[in-house]
């Protein structure tokens, strides 16, 4: 495998959760971008490892079963991304399952939100289209809101509309999703670990504390590359990954048209070689 960074995207999205490519889709998008190993990281679901894995043969990019979890506890919001575990494993499906069921009450809860505080309101075949999404979200709600006028963009449906609901005793917790990721043989990774609610940051202390308790839950990884990030923070990552010994990842958080992300834009830059701690986690696969 090359080393030049643009051969990898492992935090990627489809139809199956909030991206605009299905995973067919997205698997045509990952070879017209040279990219040679590529995880599709749909939240709260493993669909698209079912799609892709028959679309594969011995040309294909190397494709690793990957999932992200939105998780929150007493002390945080954290958002843990599962690579190489067994789709179809229990312990995965279980969590997916929760992940599911809650991500349904949100959709239910964020309509009745949108029409009794502003009496917002869509036709009734408007909303089965919406239910019938594998994973509907934000995005899905934010994108009718556009269509029947209730806002101009997307940005501003979530930001003032949406967002204004708090809803911080659904989610599944990190300590869930970890051992739910082990227990299925996979590896599990803090996704762009800096980013907490909203426009938090989280730095120095506060990060090292949250990677003290999610190492105990049995962390293994940390995206240490991220298209957000800026070259200092993917040096503190990599300080970190060093100082509790996690292997390192890189990934775009690509969406296809929900948001302004290129595949393959990891934020590797021009690096030729990758980390030894990236290497070391793409070595076991």
């Amino acid at each position: 495998m090359s080393d030049f960074s643009s051969r990898i995207d492992l935090h990627t999205h489809t139809t199956v959760s909030d991206g605009t490519d299905t995973p067919a889709q997205l698997l045509e998008n990952v070879i017209a971008a040279g990219i040679e190993v590529f995880s599709v990281t749909d939240h709260d679901a493993v669909k698209s490892a079912d799609v892709i894995r028959p679309l594969l043969d011995g040309k294909s990019p190397k494709f690793i079963p990957g999932v992200e979890f939105s998780c929150r506890d007493g002390l945080g919001k954290y958002h843990i991304l599962g690579y190489g575990f067994d789709p179809d494993s229990v312990p995965i499906l279980n969590v997916v399952g929760r992940g599911h069921s809650i991500r349904m009450k949100k959709v239910t809860a964020r309509l009745d939100f949108l029409k009794y505080e502003f009496g917002f309101s869509f036709p009734e075949e408007e909303i089965e289209k919406l239910l019938l999404l594998d994973n509907p979200g934000k995005p899905h709600i934010a994108n009718l809101m556009i269509k029947y006028g209730y806002a101009d963009t997307k940005e501003n449906a979530i930001n003032n509309y949406l967002n204004l609901l708090k809803l911080t005793d659904s989610y599944i917790g990190p300590r869930e999703a970890i051992e739910g990721i082990l227990a299925s043989g996979g590896i599990p990774v803090l996704a762009h670990p800096f980013y907490g609610s909203g426009d938090e940051l989280i730095l120095g202390d506060d990060m090292e504390d949250r990677l003290r308790r999610l190492k105990a839950f049995g962390l293994k990884g940390i995206e240490a590359f991220y298209s957000g990030f800026s070259e200092k923070l993917s040096k503190t990552a990599l300080f970190f990954a060093d100082k509790f010994d996690l292997f390192v990842t890189a990934g775009s958080d690509y969406h296809g048209k929900n948001k302004l992300v290129r595949l393959g834009d990891t934020g590797l830059g021009e690096k030729k070689e990758y980390p030894a701690r990236l290497k070391k986690f793409l070595e076991l696969f």
